[in-house]
């Protein structure tokens, strides 16, 4: 009852949060006008994150005992949280060094990651493996990369935050189904805060989240994925499963713009979703279809893996070989496509 509760709550404050953000954007000029990089048509309102930013974090310090988050998580996530948070509003708001943002982003993985304690060893295709201190280091990685990852890939109405609804909402389904009394309830908070904003970014999008909310996001989840796999390391994989849109999508398009000799910092609209929504003329399809496939392929094949039905390495492939297929099919990191 406590869990339905903080719940509600958390939706409807996130809602409200959310419309105020839309007004104060509005009066204080916070807007994102439209350019030869952007994905949409006319100027919008941004920063609406910061809604489900303050929402999420009042929940978790405030009912963390109620609902058996460990305090560790709280106080981990939470500190680290406002670090991406507010970095990611200043830079909405006046613009920073990437160097700044990634020292900012690394202070925040370095963070959590004393809170969480450790890294356990990893199943591999059946082999355990020990990383280590090395384990701190990718975990660290992890994180950075997931920050920056849903930045790059909130550039369509609605993607950001729907991914990021049913990213939580799966995950938490499967942490529960191992681990009934737990941490899981984190992420339930996490999927009710982002899905009040949601209601205002769904396409055609009222707000965008900007930076503070597209950052934030990647911490969070990528925190609730190295918990939940502390203590349960295929349910690690599990979360790798269910934002394998994301994950495969801005990693081709990094590594093929790398290769090229484009900066890692410089602005462009070569992902795929990108590409995607301009060729079919609108954002909805793109962001249901990405929802559809996380629905319908990727929480299957989670589960399996979660349950121990299947290797998490194996599950992994499986999961991503259609999913690059897919992002080369929409000419991922392709820069004649940021021309179409």
């Amino acid at each position: 009852m406590i869990l339905v509760l903080a719940s509600l709550g958390s939706l409807l404050l996130s809602i409200a949060l959310t419309r105020a953000m839309i007004s104060y954007a509005l009066s204080a000029n916070l807007m994102d006008r439209p350019n030869e990089r952007s994905s949409h048509k006319v100027p919008t309102p941004r920063g609406g994150g910061v809604a489900f930013v303050v929402t999420f974090l009042i929940a978790l310090v405030v009912l963390h005992p109620l609902l058996g988050i460990d305090p560790h998580f709280a106080v981990g996530s939470a500190g680290a949280g406002v670090v991406v948070a507010v970095l990611g509003f200043v830079d909405d708001r006046r613009g920073l060094k990437a160097r700044t943002r990634f020292a900012g982003h690394l202070l925040a993985a370095c963070w959590f990651l004393y809170f969480l304690g450790s890294v356990p060893p990893m199943p591999i295709f059946g082999f355990t493996v020990d990383l280590g201190i090395a384990g701190f280091a990718l975990a660290a990685l992890f994180l950075v990369w997931m920050i920056n990852l849903f930045n790059f890939m909130d550039g369509i109405d609605g993607l950001a935050s729907l991914e990021a609804v049913a990213a939580a909402a799966y995950g938490a389904l499967l942490w529960a189904l191992r681990e009934p009394s737990g941490n899981w309830t984190a992420a339930v908070l996490l999927a009710c805060c982002v899905a009040g904003f949601l209601v205002w970014n769904f396409p055609p999008a009222r707000i965008f989240m900007g930076d503070a909310g597209s950052g934030f996001l990647g911490l969070i989840v990528a925190a609730l994925a190295l918990w939940c796999g502390r203590a349960h390391p295929e349910l690690f994989w599990s979360w790798l499963i269910l934002i394998g849109c994301f994950m495969v999508d801005a990693t081709t398009t990094l590594v093929r713009r790398v290769r090229r000799g484009d900066r890692f910092s410089e602005a462009h609209r070569s992902h795929a979703y990108q590409y995607a929504s301009r060729k079919l003329g609108a954002h909805r399809p793109v962001t249901l279809w990405v929802f559809a496939i996380n629905t319908v392929w990727l929480l299957p094949i989670a589960a399996a893996v979660a349950l121990g039905r299947l290797d998490g390495m194996l599950g992994l492939v499986i999961a991503y070989a259609p999913l690059v297929a897919l992002a080369f099919r929409f000419k991922a990191g392709d820069r004649a496509a940021q021309e179409v």
